[in-house]
C-alpha cells in the first residue's frame, strides 16, 4: 500500500508542479495575481497532489477491481434488458463522482447562474448512462465501433445547429469532463470484463471504445438541454470575479470549505457504494476479505476527492480566473504564448498520458515510441490550447475549430486500424484531465473576463478542443504503424521472394 501510494503521489506531483511553476514565474513577472492568493495557490496545489494520490489508490484497490467484475458479472444476467439497467445506473453513479465533471458544473453555474447545477450534473450523468448501454449493446453483439462514431457524432452535429452556441461549447467541454480519473479506469475495466466473457471476432477491439462512446453521451445531453432552452446564455453570464482572498487565514480558508465539500462528495459516492452492495449480494458474491479491499478503497475515494476539491475550490481554480484577468489586461499577444507553453507542459504532466503512451508503445511492438507519442500529444495539445486562447481575444465561433477537427477524425477512422481508433476515442479525454478542467479553464474564463468578451462562448469549448486532439493525433500514429507494418510485410515478401 505505501509503495503504491509513494509512486501515485509521484505521478500527481509531475502533473502539478510544472503548472504551479509557471503560475509562480507569471505571478513574480508580467501577471501578478491578487493579494493573497498566492498562498492559497500553494496550499491548494499540495492538496491537489495529495488528494489525487489518495484517490489514485482508492481507484486502484477499490473502482477499478469493482468495475471489472461488475462488467465481466453482467453477461452472467443472460438477458439484455437487466444487464442494460445495470450498465445505465453504473455509468450514472460513477459520473456524479467524477471530480472534473463537478469542477465543471461549479465552473458553469458560477459564470451562467441561470443553469442549475443539479440538473447539469443529472443531465451528463443520465447522457454517460445512455452511452455506456450502448456501448455494451456494441460489445455484446460485436456491432462496429467505426459506424457507431460516425453515425452518432454526424446526428449530434446535426442537433448542436439549432442549439445556441454558448451550450454547444458547455456540451464539448462535458464530453471532455467526464473522462476523468473516476470514469476512464472504472468504464474501461467494465469494457474490458464485458469484452472478456463475449464472444471475439476477427479484428476484435478487446473492449476499448467504451469510454469514447460514453463520452459522446454528455454531449447530447447539454445539446438537448440547449434544444429546450427558451433563449440563450448572452444574456445571464455572470461578471463577479471578486475572490476577497485577504479575507481570513490561510488555514480558515480551506477549513470553511471541507464541510460542504464533505456533503457534496457523500452525496456523490453513496450511489456507488449501494450499487457494489446490490451486485455483491445478488451476483458478485465476492469473499470477506475482498469486500473489505474495496470498500476502503471506497473511503480512500472519498477522503481523496474531498482534499482534491477542497484544494480546487481553495486555491486553484481561483487562482487560474485571476491570472487569465492580469493576462488578459496584456491582450491577447500575452494570452497566445502562455496558451503555447501551457499546452505543452500539461498534457505531458497528465498522469494518464503516460500511461497511454506505454499502452500504444506496446501495441505498435515498439514501433510507435513513447517519446514520439509524447510529442505528438505535446504539439496538438498545445495548437489546442494556443486556437482556445485566440477565440478569446477575437471571439470566433467554436464551429470553426468543432467541425473541421471532429470531421477529421471521423474521416480518419476509414483508414486507420480499429484498434487504434477505438484506443484515439477512449483517451479523448486522457488530455482533458485535472489540471484542464481545474486550471486551463479557469484561466480561460479569466482571460474572456478581461478582454469583455462572452465567457460562454468564448472561454467554455477549450476542454473540448484539448479532447479533440488525441482523436486526430492517435490516429494518425496507428496509420504511421500500419505503414511500417505492411512495409515490414512487403519487405519480407521480397527477401522470401529472391531465396526462392
Amino acid at each position: 500500500m505505501t509503495s503504491n501510494f509513494i509512486s501515485k503521489f509521484k505521478e500527481s506531483a509531475v502533473s502539478v508542479v510544472p503548472v504551479m511553476a509557471i503560475v509562480i514565474i507569471l505571478n513574480f513577472t508580467i501577471a501578478p495575481l491578487e493579494s493573497g492568493q498566492l498562498p492559497q495557490f500553494i496550499m491548494g496545489g499540495a492538496l491537489l497532489i495529495l488528494g489525487l494520490s489518495i484517490f489514485l489508490v482508492g481507484a486502484d484497490i477499490g473502482m477499478v477491481p469493482f468495475g471489472q467484475a461488475v462488467g465481466s458479472s453482467l453477461t452472467y444476467l443472460r438477458k439484455l434488458p437487466p444487464m442494460l439497467i445495470a450498465a445505465f445506473a453504473i455509468g450514472f453513479a460513477i459520473t456524479i463522482a467524477e471530480p472534473d465533471v463537478q469542477v465543471l458544473a461549479t465552473q458553469v453555474t458560477g459564470v451562467v447562474p441561470t443553469i442549475d447545477k443539479s440538473r447539469l450534473l443529472f443531465s451528463i450523468a443520465a447522457g454517460v448512462g445512455l452511452f455506456v448501454m450502448i456501448g455494451i449493446i456494441r460489445i455484446v453483439l460485436q456491432m462496429s465501433l467505426r459506424l457507431m462514431l460516425v453515425v452518432f457524432y454526424v446526428l449530434l452535429f446535426v442537433a448542436a445547429y439549432f442549439v445556441d452556441t454558448g451550450f454547444v461549447c458547455i456540451a464539448f467541454d462535458s464530453g471532455g469532463a467526464t473522462t476523468g480519473p473516476v470514469t476512464v479506469p472504472f468504464i474501461m475495466a467494465m469494457g474490458l470484463g464485458v469484452a472478456a466473457t463475449a464472444k471475439k471476432k476477427e479484428g476484435d477491439d478487446n473492449g476499448f471504445g467504451l469510454v469514447g462512446l460514453a463520452s459522446i453521451g454528455p454531449i447530447a445531453a447539454v445539446v438537448g438541454m440547449g434544444l429546450l432552452a427558451t433563449g440563450g446564455l448572452s444574456d445571464s453570464i455572470g461578471r463577479d470575479s471578486e475572490t476577497n482572498a485577504a479575507a481570513v487565514g490561510l488555514i480558515d480558508h480551506f477549513l470553511q470549505i471541507i464541510p460542504h465539500t464533505c456533503y457534496e462528495i457523500a452525496m456523490a459516492l453513496l450511489p456507488i457504494v449501494l450499487i457494489f452492495f446490490f451486485f455483491q449480494f445478488v451476483l458478485l458474491h465476492l469473499p470477506h476479505h475482498q469486500v473489505k479491499r474495496m470498500l476502503t478503497g471506497f473511503f480512500y475515494t472519498f477522503i481523496g476527492l474531498v482534499l482534491f476539491m477542497t484544494g480546487v475550490t481553495g486555491g486553484f481554480s481561483p487562482a487560474g480566473q485571476s491570472l487569465g484577468m492580469a493576462l488578459g489586461a496584456h491582450g491577447g499577444w500575452a494570452l497566445i504564448p502562455v496558451g503555447l507553453v501551457l499546452g505543452a507542459v500539461v498534457v505531458c504532466a497528465e498522469p494518464a498520458v503516460w500511461i497511454l503512451t506505454e499502452q500504444v508503445e506496446n501495441l505498435s511492438g515498439g514501433h510507435i515510441r513513447r517519446s514520439i507519442m509524447l510529442a505528438a500529444l505535446s504539439i496538438s495539445i498545445a495548437l489546442a490550447v494556443v486556437l482556445g486562447m485566440t477565440r478569446v481575444v477575437f471571439s470566433f465561433s467554436i464551429w470553426w475549430v468543432l467541425l473541421p477537427g471532429y470531421g477529421l477524425a471521423l474521416l480518419l477512422t476509414r483508414f486507420c486500424p480499429s484498434l487504434f481508433t477505438a484506443i484515439a476515442f477512449d483517451s479523448g479525454g486522457v488530455a482533458s484531465g485535472p489540471m484542464s478542467t481545474t486550471f486551463v479553464l479557469s484561466l480561460t474564463l479569466g482571460a474572456s473576463m478581461a478582454t469583455g468578451g462572452n465567457p460562454a462562448t468564448d472561454a467554455f469549448g477549450m476542454v473540448a478542443m484539448i479532447a479533440m486532439a488525441p482523436l486526430v493525433t492517435i490516429q494518425l500514429l496507428g496509420l504511421i504503424f500500419k505503414y511500417k507494418e505492411d512495409a515490414a510485410k512487403r519487405k519480407a515478401a521480397e527477401k522470401a521472394s529472391r531465396s526462392a
